[in-house]
Formats: structure tokens, C-alpha cells, sequence
């Protein structure tokens, strides 16, 4: 027999009812975290009309190779009424050079410069909160020195968020296009982290932004006393304040093609493991909620395919594993089509089947690699 036949109750129909549950469980997590976003049909929650005056804040360490070709792009975006602030935070190469170059063609962007301090060591939390205060409008935009816009409209897709009642805007942080596997794992990790935290937002219950691709009224950022909370962790300057700020009230999102930004992925596993050790840092520190919500985000995907593992070890639930499979992986490929075409990761789609497998073997990874983790001065 190819199929367990539930005349008694074996090895062969306990591994199947385990395995059925396992399906039942990945569904509800693709439909509840992919699912939302990728039927949801609007760009924004809610839209504003108005060309609100926004304040751009970017902040660089030696970053003069990637300000010198990436900052016109943000300088140049189709909007009527923007200033960039670029926080230059004790850098020694030519970073104040390439600003002080450009200021002079772009009369919108402005410099704010700190030196280093013997006594005084800090993070990147510092350099935002001084480009905050220095800024000149209430609306904010983050991203960083190393990300470009997808297109011109990106300033006035993010700012078109910002309403009476919303003060935080999630967009997508994406990473380049490059040739290589490590690409794709990077690139399909940050799509799906993507994913799930739009997904929340649309759901009311936002939890984290990434700060390549961020914004939130300055106002807010005073009320909810910026980074006192956490000021004292290396990283977190991005997701732990949304966190700790977004509510169902006041988060709207910024999601099509137009409002990405990209970001250099980088080039080598070590590079990257290290980074994202340094973001898993930040995971402890969310709400309980969030961490219930990430919590059934990893068990979902563990549970399901270790329940699947038996039926490869018994004749007559062979078939049985290829159904359930099959069925998973079509449900897989439903819930996030309009995602990847949204937020222009099409290519990612189909190799996502066996990406989602193999991230579920680097996450472990990056968990030693938080342990090993030692806080050093801030990166991008």
C-alpha cells in the first residue's frame, strides 16, 4: 500500500497526522505573515496628497566611495521641498571632502559634524540624534550612506505616508542584484524579513523597520524620548525603536517598486553572518508580542519539516510525502507571487522553495554567531 489506511493506528498514520498538522501550521504562518502583504492591494494604508517638507537623514563613518555614488541620487529625487542631512560621525578619509564637494552644487544639503572624543565613545544612535536635531522639518527619512533609491519618486512615494495619523512609515531596505549564491540567501532573507514585518503592519500590530529605508515624524521621536530605552545597545537604532514607537494607530507602510532603496550586500558568508548577529542582538529587547509573533514564524517552518522527516522512512508514506509537500509548496509559491513582484524579488520566487529549507540550517549560525558577538563601534 502507498497510503496509510487508518484501519489501526501505526508508525505510518502517526507520522501522517503529524505531518498534517505540520502543513496546518506553515499555512496559517504563510497566510498570516506573506499572505497579507502579497493580496493586500494599496501601497499605503493611508495616503497623503500634500508635498510635505521632508528632512532626509543619512548617517556616514568613512563612507566617502559610497557618498560620492549614491548621495546624488538622493539629492536629485523629484520633490519639491526636501533638505539631506549627512551626520559626517569621526570620520578619516575624505567623507567631509565628497560632502563639502556636493554641498556646493546641491544648495539642499546640509552637514553635521562630530569629531572624536577620548572620553567619549558612541553609536550610531548618537549620529541620528544629532542629524534629528538639526533638521529643519518634523517629517523624517533614514536611510544609510551605502543604499541608493530605486527610482526619483522615492522620497515622494515615503513621504506620501506620512498623514494626520501616521507618524512611522516602513519601506523596503532591498540588497543589489549580484552574481553568486550568497546573493540570493541575502537577498532572499531580507525579502522575507520584509515580508513579515509589512504583513504585521497591515495586521496593526507593526514591529520592526529597517533603517536602510525608514521614517518617522520628529515629534514622535521627541515623545517617545528617542533612544532612551535603548540607548545603551550597539544596534537597534532601527527596528527597537519602531518597536518601541508603532502602534496600530500611527504605522503606514510604503511598498512598490518605487519606494526601495538598495543597499551592497555583502560579499563574503563571514561579512554577513557577523551582521546579522549584530541585528539578532536586537530580538531580546522586543515587546512580548513581537517576540511571541517570531517566536511562531521559526517553530512554523522547523516543525513542519521535521514532522516530515518520518514519512521518508516508511514505504506506504511515501507518497504522502510528496502530497503534503506539494500542497505546502504551492501554498508557498501563492502567498508570496504579488510579494515578489511588489517589491521586485520576481527571481527570488522559485528559488525560494529550497531557500526557506536552507536558511533554516544558516539560522543556527548566526545564533553562535550572536554569542561570539562582541559590540564594536557602528556599522551600516
Amino acid at each position: 500500500m502507498y497510503f496509510p489506511q487508518f484501519h489501526t493506528i501505526g508508525l505510518p498514520e502517526i507520522y501522517t497526522i503529524l505531518a498534517s498538522i505540520g502543513l496546518v501550521v506553515i499555512a496559517i504562518h504563510y497566510f498570516r505573515n506573506f499572505g497579507v502583504f502579497s493580496f493586500y492591494k494599496k501601497d499605503h494604508m493611508e495616503e497623503n496628497s500634500e508635498d510635505k517638507p521632508i528632512s532626509v537623514i543619512i548617517c556616514a563613518r568613512n563612507e566617502d566611495e559610497n557618498l560620492t555614488e549614491f548621495l546624488p541620487k538622493v539629492l536629485t529625487q523629484n520633490y519639491p521641498n526636501f533638505e539631506v542631512i549627512v551626520v559626517n560621525d569621526c570620520s578619516y578619509d575624505n567623507t567631509d571632502t565628497v560632502i563639502e564637494e556636493f554641498s556646493k552644487i546641491f544648495p539642499n544639503l546640509k552637514k553635521a559634524t562630530i569629531k572624536e572624543d577620548d572620553y567619549y565613545k558612541h553609536g550610531k544612535k548618537f549620529a541620528m540624534l544629532v542629524g534629528i536635531k538639526k533638521a529643519s522639518h518634523d517629517n523624517l527619512v533614514f536611510t544609510d550612506a551605502d543604499c541608493f533609491p530605486a527610482s526619483e519618486n522615492w522620497l515622494a512615494e515615503m513621504a506620501k505616508g506620512f498623514t494626520p495619523s501616521k507618524k512611522v512609515i516602513l519601506g523596503y531596505g532591498a540588497y543589489q542584484k549580484q552574481a553568486g549564491f550568497l546573493n540570493k540567501l541575502i537577498r532572499y532573507d531580507s525579502f522575507i524579513i520584509a515580508v513579515q514585518y509589512l504583513s504585521a503592519a497591515i495586521q496593526n500590530k507593526p514591529y520592526m523597520g529597517v533603517g536602510r529605508n525608514l521614517a518617522y515624524s520628529k515629534e514622535l521621536f521627541f515623545q517617545m524620548k528617542g533612544f532612551s530605552t535603548h540607548y545603551h545597545i550597539n544596534s537597534g537604532d532601527d527596528d527597537l525603536f519602531v518597536n518601541t514607537a508603532a502602534t496600530k494607530s500611527n504605522t503606514n507602510i510604503s511598498a512598490n517598486i518605487n519606494s526601495i532603496t538598495y543597499s551592497k550586500p555583502k560579499s563574503r558568508f563571514k561579512e554577513w553572518s557577523l551582521q546579522k548577529a549584530r541585528h539578532l542582538t536586537t530580538a531580546p529587547h522586543y515587546t512580548t508580542e513581537s517576540k511571541s509573533r517570531l517566536f511562531y514564524i521559526f517553530f512554523a517552518q522547523y516543525f513542519f519539516y521535521i514532522s516530515l522527516i518520518p514519512l521518508l522512512f516508511q514505504i506506504n508514506t511515501l507518497v504522502t510525502f510528496g502530497i503534503i509537500f506539494f500542497i505546502k509548496t504551492i501554498l508557498f509559491l501563492i502567498c508570496l507571487n504579488k510579494a515578489s513582484k511588489k517589491l521586485g524579488e520576481s527571481d527570488l520566487l522559485i528559488r525560494g522553495i529550497i531557500l526557506e529549507l536552507l536558511m533554516l540550517f544558516i539560522y543556527p549560525i548566526f545564533q553562535l554567531a550572536k554569542l561570539r558577538y562582541k559590540p564594536a563601534k557602528w556599522t551600516n
